[in-house]
């Protein structure tokens, strides 16, 4: 497994080098058998080479521009590259005009060394929590993946998760060690937690969101896809523009965690109730402090996302001008986007109103605690078969992938996801949460959180 301190620790030592690390990914990538094809929707194998030669070269010279230096990662289709296009997981835009310059996430990156390899597969337009893509395949789930047929092509297999699907199978298979991706409602966490890795979504401020493909103009954040909660805290600060990437250290013993009572707790599949529960179990072992109060607010996300929210009706305004060509949409996007259409100006101003009371509420309730706490997701991944059997399955599907995670969109918080679950058994994330701009406390919380399950107190 791929971290930034271990691999940092061995480009200093002179054990590996930027461009054997690159080699390796671009070998994972390309492997007959594995998910590459699928997970990557381009590659940039020589710019990658070059910039981990660049990345090498400077090392023996003395200059290290960051822990990430020389570290590959791939970025979701929905950026920004500078020369190359586009696509936001779609066919639609394949001919649009290249990128005139990176998306300043993208730069960012580029700046403290990341070795960029390719462009992350997604859902279109990133609409969507199961995982499926109809133009450039599902990159299948890690997780209980069946082995390949005679013709090397991989058949069944279960969903990973959306939006930023081909990020999280890149990162748990090895392809690189971050995968940049985008959150709107779940997208970062829902498919890290299904594929069994860290994810975190910033506060939607923090991080710029110019030269990203947008979903939601008032949801939509970008952040990292790691092996572990201090991979994420570590490129969060570079992507952010924090000078210090070192987390605060934040003992697990007399953290204060709340628990928040309302359906985010109910109807959990049997696996993701016992490792959830089980984590509880270990936290207070530890001694952190988990204390269980009601939030029925946490239970009106029927009024918070009534026909798509605002989700839907900004994705109608942005998709409008190709109305001519929505026959070119994966269908299960177009209806999503075409919910939009009949929402009028005074539910969209209303919806900003409760959005601003839902703020208040919960930023008043979590004064005295350190974050919040629920799984990821409250099932397992389905298989693909079973997802995408019919319209009805699918959209039953997505709602229940991402019944939890857009609670932190809407409340304009952060979220970092964690792998909660044994090994060998089916992925499951523990989520932990907090207001806005709490954010590297969030993470200092998380991975106080993820250190207690690592020892298995």
């Amino acid at each position: 497994m791929w971290t930034v301190n271990a691999l940092a620790g061995d480009l200093a030592a002179g054990r590996t080098t930027s461009r054997a690390l690159v080699e390796t990914a671009l070998a994972r990538i390309a492997e007959p058998a594995g998910e590459g094809a699928r997970a990557f929707i381009k590659v940039y194998a020589e710019s990658a080479r070059a910039d981990a030669d660049q990345a090498d070269r400077l090392r023996k010279a003395g200059i290290v521009r960051s822990a990430l230096d020389g570290l590959p990662v791939s970025v979701k289709d929905l950026f920004d590259v500078a020369g190359d296009i586009t696509r936001a997981g779609s066919k639609l835009l394949a001919d649009a005009p290249v990128a005139q310059a990176d998306a300043p996430a993208v730069a960012k990156l580029r700046a403290a060394g990341a070795v960029i390899l390719g462009r992350s597969n997604m859902v279109e337009f990133a609409f969507g929590a199961v995982g499926t893509n109809p133009h450039y395949g599902t990159p299948k789930n890690p997780w209980d993946r069946p082995r390949a047929g005679a013709d090397g092509a991989s058949l069944g297999g279960r969903v990973p998760g959306g939006s930023s699907s081909g990020a999280a199978v890149a990162v748990a298979d090895g392809m690189c060690v971050m995968g940049l991706g985008s959150d709107t409602r779940g997208s970062i966490r829902q498919p890290a937690a299904l594929c069994g890795i860290a994810g975190f979504k910033p506060t939607a401020r923090r991080v710029s969101r110019q030269g990203a493909f947008p979903l939601s103009y008032t949801l939509d954040s970008i952040g990292p896809l790691a092996n572990t909660v201090a991979c994420c805290a570590a490129y969060d600060a570079v992507l952010a523009g924090e000078c210090d990437a070192v987390l605060k250290e934040l003992p697990a013993r007399g953290l204060r965690l709340l628990l928040p009572r309302s359906s985010a707790l109910e109807d959990l599949d049997p696996a993701v109730a016992q490792a959830f529960e089980a984590s509880l179990a270990a936290l207070s072992r530890a001694g952190a402090v988990i204390e269980e109060r009601k939030v029925p607010a946490f239970d009106r996300q029927a009024d918070y996302f009534r026909n798509g929210g605002f989700a839907a009706a900004e994705a109608y305004a942005i998709h409008r001008r190709w109305s001519a060509r929505i026959g070119e949409y994966d269908p299960r996007v177009a209806k999503r986007v075409l919910l939009g259409k009949d929402i009028v100006a005074w539910e969209h101003v209303e919806l900003g109103l409760l959005r601003a009371a839902f703020m208040n509420e919960i930023g008043a309730l979590m004064a005295p605690f350190d974050a919040f706490l629920m799984p990821t997701a409250p099932c397992i991944a389905p298989t693909i078969a079973e997802a995408s059997a019919s319209d009805e399955a699918y959209f039953r599907w997505n709602l229940r992938i991402l019944r939890n995670t857009g609670l932190a969109n809407f409340l304009d918080g952060c979220a970092a996801t964690l792998p909660c679950h044994a090994p060998g058994e089916a992925p499951v994330g523990l989520m932990v949460c907090g207001v806005a701009m709490s954010d590297r406390h969030v993470l200092a919380a998380a991975h106080a959180v993820e250190g207690v399950l690592a020892r298995g107190q």
